[in-house]
């Protein structure tokens, strides 16, 4: 499973690297404790002036809560099957 980071993270990582410009990205990738990569990626994101995005990289805060909504209905409704399959094998 891969971390996520929150918007705030990413921004700071990025001013991270800026202010310590002596040092090379991937020393300061393992300073943040991420992947050198990812930091690279959010570097170029933020040279393009693409904004940031949170954690689970949703378009928006309603976004993620519907994400969640629906991982939340889909655990209901696999506890509501074994429950179903326990009642019918425990009336037999």
């Amino acid at each position: 499973m891969s971390k996520t980071y929150t918007k705030s993270f990413k921004e700071d990582a990025v001013c991270y690297v800026q202010e310590h410009s002596e040092e090379s990205v991937a020393e300061c990738a393992r300073y943040l404790g991420i992947n050198e990569n990812t930091l690279h990626t959010w570097l170029k994101k933020a040279r393009q002036g693409e904004e940031f995005r949170g954690q689970g990289n949703y378009s928006s805060d309603l976004a993620k809560e519907n994400a969640q909504l629906r991982r939340e209905l889909k655990d209901a409704r696999d506890a509501l099957e074994i429950l179903k399959k326990t009642l019918k094998i425990m009336s037999e």
